[in-house]
């Protein structure tokens, strides 16, 4: 600090005020320039940058969703997870109906990759419909967020595009069941048909299993019959014998 002769004449008090202000200055670095003082508002977001903190909000997000449910699933709960302010979720996604849809985009894209996974060359017929529950069994949460249309904006676009990538790919499988390509915007009836039919099976089946209404079922079936099991024998009961397991 530069001495300046006219500070000699300044009471005591308004020195007093000079040596303050000097002692609340942030020390510099060695060597650096000092450290620029952290504004008041930059407290819990500050961890993150802007894309990081929006990745990070739809990570916390679904750990709340599958821990607490969708019921439990709030911008408010979301911030406290992610342990950024309440206003972040508001600022990356508008509403919660925007969060909840960016979630379920990402659901509809990790079912996706698990499904043309388990539909790659040389994979059993039943290896799809398998998978399609496995998801469900591991994601529960997720699974039921994307099918909770009335909670979902599909004018975002990533939900809309994740959504339709999921819906080829379903076709996709049935269409290689049957041998024949299956144009995912104009289908036959009986195309039509076959897609809500195998949908429905195995949607059918998860949403029991995920609810616990299969119990009684399996306690009734040959000892040690798995959930899986049970499955096999449905799909091969409605499609056949000839996929294979």
């Amino acid at each position: 600090m530069i001495y300046k002769p006219e500070m000699a004449k300044k009471p005591e008090a308004a020195r007093t005020r000079v040596r303050r202000t000097a002692s609340n200055t942030t020390p510099a670095r060695a060597g650096g320039k000092p450290r620029a003082a952290r504004s008041v508002g930059a407290n819990a977001d500050s961890p993150y940058h802007h894309g990081a903190l929006r990745d990070a909000l739809l990570e916390a997000a679904e750990r709340v969703l599958e821990r607490d449910g969708l019921s439990g699933l709030t911008l408010r709960a979301v911030a406290r997870e992610a342990g950024v302010s309440h206003a972040a979720p508001t600022h990356h996604f508008g509403d919660l109906s925007g969060l909840v849809s960016e979630l379920a985009a990402i659901g509809f894209r990790q079912f996706q990759a698990a499904m043309a996974a388990a539909s790659a060359p040389g994979a059993p017929p039943m290896a799809s419909a398998k998978a399609y529950v496995a998801y469900a069994q591991a994601h529960p949460g997720m699974y039921g967020l994307m099918f909770r249309s009335e909670r979902l904006d599909y004018s975002r676009p990533s939900l809309h595009e994740a959504a339709e990538a999921s819906f080829a790919g379903l076709a996709g499988t049935v269409g290689a069941r049957r041998r024949e390509e299956i144009a995912k915007d104009a289908l036959t009836l009986d195309q039509a048909a076959a897609i809500a039919q195998a949908w429905s099976l195995v949607h059918g089946f998860t949403m029991l299993l995920l609810d616990d209404r299969l119990s009684d079922i399996l306690q009734r079936s040959p000892k040690g019959t798995k959930a899986e099991a049970l499955l096999e024998a449905m799909l091969k009961a409605t499609f056949g014998k000839q996929q294979g397991s």
